[in-house]
């Protein structure tokens, strides 16, 4: 059942943690260690380097299973990314080793079927390690190029997104192996059943990890690269402008000259800049003849994007 809860920064991140024990995970996750004491989300999150905002969609995302990120620019991509990362480790080097030694000690080491339990196991660990090892060679480092504002080519999240499967299936027969083979003797069957309630623990953890990356982690990423793209059009432009000027820069042209293009920009015609000016016709055609031969630009579209990038004119006054 759900917590139905929203928290917020100015909540007790120990209230928070006694309604949800099993965010305690996502603490370490974080990098958020215990002993805070009477403090709150907020403050805990400063003390930690971890920004709140995007601590507490996770949070609130994992606790009751619903909000809407896709336009969400508040959402810290490192501070998800360090999440995610940590998120692998713990899984992968602590959960899945730990619940291996707990099956090796509950089953008959001796006995066909508990090998049979410990094979499809191992199997299903190995899904999982190949899923995570996947994203930290690939997408994680993807994620960093995007961030360091020189992303990798050839590939983008939808291709991860496209891919992003489970091992539910594994899963669900060796809960069902498990289940069907409980021992006897007392001991045995309690320590199977230990171990059968962390794999359902687990489960439960490993849904709401893939729902963070699908939910929160993809759509933030996708803003990621179109922020990217519309970069790569300015600098487009900007080297367009600077090739086609012959590599001349604003100073080379004359403050008539830039005058003249000015005007042009805003859809004068010779004689209305001649009046404009107060300088004759013949004297703004000499004008536009040097500009053409100085910029090598000889369009009104062409002299529009150079005066935008070179801020001769604000491109909210130029009709497009």
């Amino acid at each position: 059942m759900k917590n139905q809860k929203i928290y917020e920064a100015d909540d007790k991140m120990i209230s928070m943690i006694r309604d949800n024990y099993d965010l305690l995970q996502s603490l370490g996750s974080f990098g958020i260690s215990l002993g805070f004491g009477d403090k709150t989300v907020r403050e805990t999150c400063e003390d930690n380097h971890v920004d709140t905002y995007t601590f507490l969609a996770v949070v609130n995302f994992t606790a009751n299973g619903y909000g809407d990120f896709a336009a969400d620019e508040k959402i810290s991509v490192p501070t998800l990314l360090h999440y995610l990362e940590a998120s692998h480790a713990y899984f992968l080097d602590f959960q899945l080793p730990y619940i291996r030694r707990e099956l090796q000690e509950s089953l008959n080491e001796h006995d066909s079927l508990a090998k049979l339990i410990l094979r499809f196991y191992d199997e299903y660990a190995h899904e999982i390690r190949r899923h995570m090892r996947y994203e930290q060679k690939t997408l994680f480092p993807y994620v960093e190029s995007l961030l360091a504002g020189e992303p990798i080519s050839d590939y983008d999240v939808e291709t991860f997104s496209k891919h992003h499967g489970s091992a539910d299936k594994k899963l669900r027969e060796l809960k069902l192996l498990i289940i069907k083979y409980l021992p006897q003797d007392g001991l045995r069957n309690n320590q199977l059943t230990a171990t059968l309630h962390d794999i359902y623990e687990n489960e439960v953890w490993l849904r709401q990890h893939a729902q963070v990356e699908d939910h929160i982690f993809v759509p933030a990423v996708r803003r990621l690269e179109q922020q990217a793209k519309q970069s790569d059009v300015t600098r487009n432009i900007s080297d367009m402008v600077f090739k086609a000027g012959g590599n001349q820069n604003p100073d080379a042209l004359s403050d008539r000259e830039k005058d003249v293009i000015v005007s042009l920009v805003q859809g004068m015609s010779n004689k209305e800049i001649a009046d404009h000016l107060c300088i004759s016709v013949n004297t703004v055609i000499t004008h536009r003849r040097n500009i053409a031969r100085k910029l090598q630009i000889h369009s009104p579209a062409g002299l529009t994007i150079y005066a935008i990038v070179n801020q001769l004119v604000d491109i909210s006054a130029v009709k497009l």
